[in-house]
C-alpha cells in the first residue's frame, strides 16, 4: 500500500511540475512577445524619426548647392566684367604709350634743335665779347674786376646806411618803450633815497660806564666777548664803545646786551650771560619778524622758512652804506611792476629779486660770491629753478635764462644806482673813470677817450683814416661787451663812437 501511495505521489508531483513548467513556459512567451512587440514599434518610430531627418538634410544640401551655384555665378559674371573693363584699360595705355612714344620723338628733335641754337648764341655771345674787349681795351677778368669793385662800393654805402638807419629806429623804439616801462614802474614806487646805516658804536653816558664795562682786570669785557664773539673795542675812540665782527647778527646782539646792561647798571660776568642770551632771543626774533614782513611787503607767501630766516639777517647788512634787506624789498616791488608791463611771471620776479642778495647773510661763513651763494641756498630749500637762475645770474656770473632774471639784474642796476643810494669813496670813483677810459683806448684806430656823465657815457674820438662808418658801428660793439665782460658797474654805460673827417684849404 505504502507503495501504491508513493507511486501515486511521484506521479502527481511529475504532473505537478508539468504543468507549471508548462505555464511559466506560455508566460515568458507572452513577455517575449510583448518585448518583441515594444521593439518594434520603437525601431518603427527611430527609422521614421531617421527617414525624416534625411530627407531634411537631403533638402537642405540641395538648397546649400543652389546657393552655392547663384553665388559661383555671380562670381563667374563680375570676373567676365573685370576683364571686361581691363581689356578696355589695355587698349587706352597701349594708345597713351603710343601717343607718349610719339611725344617723346617730338621732344628729342626739339631738344636737338635747341642745342644747335645754344651753339649759335655762344658763337655770338663769344664773338660779341671779342670785339667788347677789342673796344674797351679790357679783357673780360679786368671788367669783371672793375664791375665787382663798383658793385662792392656801392654795396658798402648802402649797408653802411641800411645798418645805421636799423639800428637807429631799433634803438629809438626800445628805448623809448623800456623808459616807458621804467618810468612806470619808478612812478608807482616810493621809498627812501638812503637807509639806515647798521649801527657799530654805542655811547657811553659817561667814563664811569667805561670803567665798569672792562671790570676788575678786564673780567667784564672778556665774558662780552666771550659770550656775543665780538670783539669790544674802548680806547680807540672816547666816550664810545666800537662793536667789531664779521657776522652783523653778532654785533647787534653784543649792541643790545650793552645797552640792556648800560640801562641795568649791574655789570658782572653772570649778569652778562643772561643778558646775552636774552639778547640773542630778541634778535633772533627780530630776525624772524623781519624776514616775514619783507615777505607780506611784496606780497610774497609760501616761501621756505629758513629762507625767510637768511633773508630777516640782511636788516643787519649793509653793501656801500644802503640797507641790503630795503635794497631787496625796493627791488621786488619794482620787479613785480615790471614783470607785469611786460607780461613775465609777477610772483617769480618778484620772489627772485628779493631774496636775490640772500647769499650775503652768510658770506662770512662760506667762502664764494653771495650771488652764487644765494642761488645754492635757493635751489637746497627747494625754490623754483628760475628763481635759483635769477639770483646766479644777477651779476653776470651765469647766463640768464629767464625774462625774470634779466627783470632782477635791471632792478638791481635800478637800485643800486640812484643818486645818493651807496657811499663810494672819491679814489673809487677816479679809478672806475680811468679804467673804463683804458677799456676804451685799448683797441686800434682810437685817438682819445673821455668818461663823462659821472661814467655813464664813454666818449671816443676814431682815427678817420683807420675807421670807417661800418668799423665804427662794430667797433662800438666790441667795446660795449669788453666794458660788461670785464668791468663792475650799477646801471648803463652809453658808448659813444666820433668820426670826423676835415677837409681844409686856403684861398689866396
Amino acid at each position: 500500500m505504502d507503495i501504491i501511495f508513493t507511486i501515486i505521489g511521484i506521479l502527481v508531483g511529475g504532473s505537478s511540475v508539468f504543468t507549471y513548467q508548462k505555464v511559466k513556459t506560455a508566460n515568458a512567451k507572452n513577455n517575449s512577445d510583448k518585448i518583441i512587440a515594444t521593439a518594434q514599434k520603437k525601431s518603427a518610430e527611430i527609422l521614421a524619426k531617421a527617414n525624416e531627418k534625411a530627407i531634411k538634410i537631403t533638402e537642405e544640401a540641395k538648397k546649400d548647392e543652389s546657393d552655392r551655384r547663384k553665388e559661383l555665378q555671380k562670381t563667374e559674371n563680375r570676373l567676365i566684367e573685370r576683364e571686361t573693363v581691363l581689356d578696355a584699360k589695355l587698349d587706352q595705355i597701349n594708345e597713351r604709350s603710343e601717343k607718349l612714344e610719339k611725344r617723346n620723338e617730338s621732344l628729342r628733335k626739339q631738344e636737338n634743335e635747341l642745342e644747335d641754337l645754344k651753339e649759335q648764341v655762344l658763337k655770338i655771345k663769344e664773338k660779341q665779347t671779342n670785339k667788347l674787349e677789342e673796344i674797351a681795351k679790357l679783357n673780360r677778368k679786368e671788367a669783371e674786376e672793375r664791375l665787382l669793385a663798383a658793385t662792392e662800393k656801392s654795396m658798402k654805402q648802402d649797408m653802411i646806411n641800411l645798418v645805421a638807419k636799423i639800428q637807429k629806429n631799433t634803438q629809438e623804439d626800445a628805448e623809448e618803450r623800456a623808459q616807458t616801462i621804467l618810468v612806470t614802474a619808478m612812478e608807482r614806487i616810493s621809498s627812501e633815497v638812503t637807509a639806515d646805516r647798521t649801527v657799530t658804536a654805542l655811547k657811553l653816558p659817561d667814563d664811569e660806564m667805561k670803567g665798569r664795562i672792562i671790570g676788575k682786570e678786564g673780567r667784564n669785557i672778556q665774558a662780552i666777548q666771550r659770550a656775543t664773539g665780538v670783539d669790544v673795542l674802548v680806547d680807540d675812540t672816547p666816550g664810545m664803545v666800537v662793536l667789531s665782527s664779521f657776522d652783523p647778527v653778532r654785533r647787534q646782539v653784543a649792541r643790545l646786551s650793552l645797552e640792556l646792561l648800560m640801562k641795568d647798571g649791574r655789570i658782572n660776568p653772570a649778569r652778562i650771560e643772561e643778558v646775552v642770551e636774552k639778547a640773542q632771543k630778541e634778535i633772533n626774533k627780530e630776525i624772524n619778524r623781519a624776514g616775514e614782513d619783507a615777505a607780506r611787503e611784496v606780497g610774497i607767501s609760501g616761501l621756505p622758512r629758513e629762507m625767510l630766516r637768511l633773508l630777516g639777517e640782511l636788516k643787519f647788512r649793509t653793501s656801500y652804506g644802503q640797507n641790503v634787506l630795503k635794497h631787496s624789498t625796493e627791488m621786488a616791488n619794482i620787479a613785480g611792476l615790471i614783470a607785469e608791463e611786460i607780461g613775465a611771471n609777477i610772483k617769480i620776479a618778484k620772489t627772485a629779486a628779493l631774496f636775490h642778495d640772500v647769499g650775503k647773510a652768510v658770506t662770512h661763513k662760506i667762502e664764494g660770491k653771495h650771488a652764487q651763494i644765494g642761488a645754492e641756498l635757493a635751489e637746497k630749500y627747494g625754490m623754483d629753478p628760475r628763481v635759483v637762475n635769477a639770483i646766479a645770474a644777477h651779476h653776470d656770473d651765469v647766463e640768464a635764462t629767464t625774462p625774470e632774471a634779466i627783470i632782477v639784474k635791471i632792478t638791481d642796476a635800478m637800485s643800486a644806482s640812484r643818486p645818493g643810494v651807496r657811499n663810494a669813496a672819491a679814489e673809487n670813483f677816479m679809478e672806475r673813470m680811468r679804467e673804463l677810459e683804458n677799456v676804451a683806448t685799448s683797441f686800434d684806430g682810437i685817438d682819445k677817450a673821455y668818461a663823462i656823465s659821472a661814467g655813464r657815457e664813454i666818449r671816443i674820438i676814431v682815427s678817420p683814416e683807420k675807421i670807417d662808418d661800418l668799423s665804427a658801428i662794430k667797433l662800438a660793439r666790441d667795446i660795449a661787451n669788453k666794458i660788461e665782460s670785464t668791468m663792475q658797474y650799477p646801471g648803463v654805460i652809453k658808448v659813444n663812437i666820433i668820426r670826423e673827417t676835415r677837409a681844409i684849404e686856403y684861398a689866396k
